[in-house]
């Protein structure tokens, strides 16, 4: 489905609605550049528009699987990127993924969106706000893409960082196990990972002053967007080594309130194994035992069992056991 398709000349949008593909690819000759948005298009779609665009065949083929990691392959009028977008879902503490593949070339920009997360419309009206930058053609809309991208990553951290705050709390409270939930945020964190840490090298080559088709200016907006990702990949790494400390400390709880219960139940073994060990005794019914004729014999036994109990308990509280 095409979501919106412009063309932009000397800073400044030229048409009012959407392009048809035949249209955009002839405005595509003419000065300026065309930038095309496409959300989860169909396979007849994508390939109408890889005809009138000349673009690489294999390029158009990951972009249908959508099945690909951040990268940046170059070719010979332009280059294909691949970005992971990302938005937290706190209530199920999980980050829901999708994918921009963005052709950029001669005199286009073509944006396939797969996935619910990062709409990209905002970036396309905050780029034709600004002449300046519109001007530099396809690479500004490359800009745009990315930095809406990556601020979109910032909420995500903010979410996981809050989650973990609340596991940390928990596993020193009085709640349950918080290992299973500490699992599955550590496995969010290694997919952001995934998503976050391969975009450095493209962002790398696009700051590069090897690339023509991006100025000083440019140059300077992509560095700013690569800042922000070297901060969210440190903040991922700080976080999974924090989960990793918050697992082995949950383990240590465990173990402690475990440890705990089996004194209990030794401590209280221990009192009842007295008066079990004296009635047994007595209870054998020999013809010839000790005490066995005496009056005061049963409830001497009986106290006994009482006291040896009492100073049994009293001890062990003494020793925290109870």
């Amino acid at each position: 489905m095409i979501l919106d398709c412009a063309h932009y000349r000397d800073g400044a949008r030229q048409n009012e609605g959407p392009l048809a593909i035949a249209e955009a690819a002839e405005r595509a000759r003419e000065d300026g550049f065309v930038w095309l948005g496409l959300h989860d298009p169909e396979d007849g779609e994508l390939t109408e528009v890889a005809a009138r665009f000349d673009l690489p065949p294999l390029a158009v083929e990951d972009a249908l699987k959508a099945h690909q990691r951040p990268k940046l392959e170059d070719y010979e009028d332009g280059y294909f990127l691949v970005l992971h977008t990302a938005r937290y879902l706190d209530d199920v503490e999980e980050v829901e993924f999708g994918q921009v593949h963005v052709f950029a070339g001669r005199g286009f920009v073509i944006v396939v969106r797969h996935g619910a997360a990062s709409e990209l419309g905002s970036a396309r009206e905050r780029l034709e706000a600004r002449p300046e930058l519109l001007r530099e053609g396809p690479a500004a809309a490359v800009w745009a893409i990315m930095d809406k991208i990556v601020d979109d990553y910032e909420p995500v951290m903010a979410g996981i960082e809050n989650d973990v705050e609340e596991v940390e709390v928990d596993v020193f409270g009085e709640r349950s196990d918080e290992t299973r939930r500490i699992y599955f945020l550590r496995r969010e964190l290694a997919e952001f990972y995934r998503a976050v840490h391969p975009l450095l090298g493209p962002l790398d080559l696009l700051v590069s002053a090897k690339r023509p088709d991006a100025s000083p200016l440019l140059r300077e907006h992509m560095r700013d967007v690569s800042d922000h990702v070297k901060r969210v990949e440190e903040a991922i790494t700080t976080q999974r080594e924090l989960l990793t400390s918050v697992l082995q400390a949950n383990l240590a709880v465990i173990s402690v309130r475990q440890n705990d219960v089996v004194k209990r139940i030794s401590g209280w073994a221990a009192i009842i194994t007295v008066p079990t060990l004296i009635a047994s005794i007595y209870g054998m019914n020999f013809d010839h035992m000790p005490e066995l004729h005496w009056v005061a014999g049963y409830p001497l036994a009986l106290a006994t069992m009482v006291v040896a109990g009492f100073a049994l308990h009293r001890s062990l509280r003494r020793a925290g056991w109870l």
